[in-house]
């Protein structure tokens, strides 16, 4: 769907996602499909990456680690981009997230949001009572909720994208091809053609 095609309401939810992200996301004309699907995804989107308790970089970085547990290389690419260009993140550190265990670039709170991340991305869901009691070691909450609404809409786009095989846009492909090795990163099913 072209832009130029989309109703108002849409137009203003792709400029929305075009100003979080720096650039026109096919996730969002894919959505556009649906109006009221795009517009409950827009509200949930600003709720869940509005300014709160925790860290923007790590709500980022959350949302990487998660979709490459997932496998989808969409939005592993996306939030590696977003914590970066978006949120402000060290390149060094985004470059390093595969090896935030032993990394020090990574504090111990950060390793506790990034192990539960890793363990939900997972399939079967691997998130154990242990990875709670971590995070309340570090964190509120209200930032453990901040951490679970990261995953839980992450849990949705990874399914999205990853079904759908949604075109990866020339931004995140750039930037994770020249952040990540083939090792941790290639575009998969969201090849561009």
């Amino acid at each position: 769907m072209a832009v130029e095609d989309l109703p108002p309401t849409t137009r203003e939810a792709l400029t929305y996602a075009q100003g979080i992200m720096g650039f026109a996301p096919n996730d969002v004309l894919t959505m556009a499909h649906w109006p009221e699907l795009l517009e409950a995804m827009e509200g949930l989107v600003s709720v869940i990456y509005k300014p709160g308790e925790l860290d923007p970089v790590l709500k980022r970085l959350i949302a990487t680690i998660t979709s490459g547990a997932a496998g989808c290389r969409y939005c592993q690419a996306h939030t590696a981009h977003g914590a970066v260009k978006m949120a402000g993140g060290d390149d060094e550190k985004i470059a390093k997230v595969w090896e935030y265990q032993s990394n020090p670039l990574f504090n111990a709170a950060e390793r506790a949001a990034l192990d539960l991340a890793l363990a939900a991305g997972t399939q079967p869901n691997a998130a154990t009572d242990a990875h709670f009691r971590e995070l309340k070691k570090h964190f509120s909450m209200q930032q453990i909720m901040e951490i679970m609404g990261v995953i839980g809409l992450f849990g949705f786009l990874n399914r999205w994208n990853d079904t759908l095989a949604t075109e990866l846009e020339d931004k995140p492909h750039e930037f994770a091809s020249e952040t990540y090795s083939a090792d941790v990163w290639e575009p998969g099913r969201h090849k561009r053609d």
